[in-house]
């Protein structure tokens, strides 16, 4: 079983998102941003994380010890213009997401990810257990 596979880290409560999520005029990406479902599907793990809006460029994906860190983060401009190309409303938009999840039982050298459709699917192979030593000692 695999209890680790919870995130650790997730987005504080920001007010100021909190603000742009209530106003849908603004097109803003939501607080709850990044949610993701773990699979055990005995050997491996899948992981699926919703990110939409980003391009697979706007994603990383780092393993630091233990970890396995999702981010993402982007910027995006809304302009309105009248006929003489004057500035009536122009707004621009950052979203900046950041998860981390214990991967100690996934083998992190096979782990493979692929983005589509504003869905990060990872499969995460778990470790095969170690062997037990079977051995004869000498007697001296």
């Amino acid at each position: 079983m695999m209890y680790g596979m919870t995130p650790f880290e997730r987005n504080a409560f920001d007010l100021f998102n909190l603000w742009n999520d209530i106003d849908k005029s603004y097109d803003s990406m939501p607080v709850n941003a990044c949610k993701t479902d773990i699979k055990d599907v005995g050997d491996k793990y899948v992981m699926e994380s919703e990110l939409p809006g980003f391009e697979k460029e706007d994603i990383k994906l780092d393993i630091n010890g233990e970890f396995l860190v999702i981010s993402a983060e982007h910027t995006a401009e809304k302009e309105e213009k009248d006929d003489n190309t004057k500035y009536i409303r122009r707004e621009r938009r950052y979203g900046s997401y950041k998860r981390s999840f214990d991967i100690s039982d996934v083998d992190a050298e096979t782990i493979t990810a692929e983005y589509k459709n504003g869905i990060l699917t990872i499969e995460l192979p778990k470790k095969k257990p170690a062997e037990p030593v079977a051995k004869r000692l000498e007697i001296k």
